[in-house]
């Protein structure tokens, strides 16, 4: 079997020993190369490259925003750019990722644990039995995402996440925190909700403050615990949506609540939220930020959005 490993290597959970460990416990199951990422979007071309020489197998060591990037390298290996050239599941080399950000959400939401040497063990078994799952995902527009996507409330904080961070300020739940509360203060979400959700054939859902689209839950992660706005999104289903109407203090509180909890089902008078969705679009009357697996992408004014059944095989 051949395989490529894509390393990026500001990854914050690995080691140059770590990465060494790994690589050469690769290499006793298959034909590996590695290859490290130099720049932002530089893994989507090696994934792409790997792809079309026929690679077997692809393993990312990194973040979510390294898997991101290989899928949509991978997801757009084809000749051409409509869905009758994209190849099928069967026909692209299956993905691997050990976890190694400071979250790692799809990884985790594929059962792995969170700790790279660990998933790195589950890895290498479910290589040596053949343990494959095929997984659908969620694209915007003509950019794939595995497990959530969001506009207006927050991807505007993971964009002052980000600035933090290239300040030199270290990713933690405190630094997302004070995120939260920075926006939801400062922000206009929450004063002149625009965005409108259209769906065909169905009634337009207006004067939403924030959108969140999973494909998967959870949406992401506190330390061990799972957030969950949208608790019954699936791999194996359409893409899930939870909208705050409005982002009064009580009724974001309680959302925040309900789906930190145990058993989340958040609901509410503030609340909408739709399951099992093959496309919709966002519409807003002023450019909204937006995210994709939790990678900060600018701002749009509409985004539309559809769920791929089927797209692509993962070992786990």
């Amino acid at each position: 079997m051949r395989a490529i490993l894509v390393v990026n290597p500001k990854a914050t959970t690995t080691t140059g020993r770590g990465r060494d460990v790994l690589v050469r416990a690769l290499r006793s199951e298959v034909d590996l190369t590695v290859e490290y990422t130099r720049r932002r979007g530089h893994a989507v071309a090696l994934a792409r490259a790997a792809a079309r020489q026929g690679v077997d197998l692809v393993v990312t060591l990194g973040g979510d925003g390294t898997v991101n990037e290989v899928v949509n390298g991978l997801m757009t290996a084809g000749p051409g750019d409509t869905d009758e050239d994209r190849p099928t599941a069967e026909q692209l080399p299956a993905l691997a990722a050990v976890p190694g950000g400071s979250t790692n959400v799809f990884a985790r939401a594929l059962g792995l644990p969170s700790q790279w040497p660990d998933a790195a063990g589950v890895i290498l078994e479910g290589l040596r039995l053949g343990r494959v799952r095929t997984i659908g995902l969620g694209r915007a527009d003509d950019r794939y995402f595995t497990f959530c996507a969001g506009l207006g409330l927050d991807a505007a904080v993971i964009n002052r996440v980000e600035r933090a961070r290239r300040r030199g300020r270290v990713s933690t739940p405190a630094l997302y925190l004070r995120s939260i509360v920075s926006q939801y203060l400062l922000g206009d979400e929450r004063r002149h909700p625009t965005i409108r959700l259209e769906r065909p054939g169905e009634i337009t859902e207006g004067e939403l403050a924030t959108v969140i689209i999973q494909n998967t839950a959870p949406w992401t992660y506190v330390g061990d615990r799972e957030v969950n706005p949208n608790p019954d999104a699936s791999f194996d289903l359409g893409l899930d949506v939870l909208a705050m109407r409005r982002l009064r203090v009580q009724s974001t509180t309680r959302m925040v609540t309900q789906s930190l909890s145990r058993q989340p089902n958040p609901r509410g008078r503030q609340i909408l939220r739709l399951h099992d969705l093959d496309e919709f679009s966002l519409v807003a009357e002023r450019p909204q930020a937006f995210q994709l697996d939790g990678d900060y992408l600018g701002e749009r004014n509409k985004v539309r959005f559809t769920s791929v059944a089927a797209a692509l095989r993962v070992i786990c």
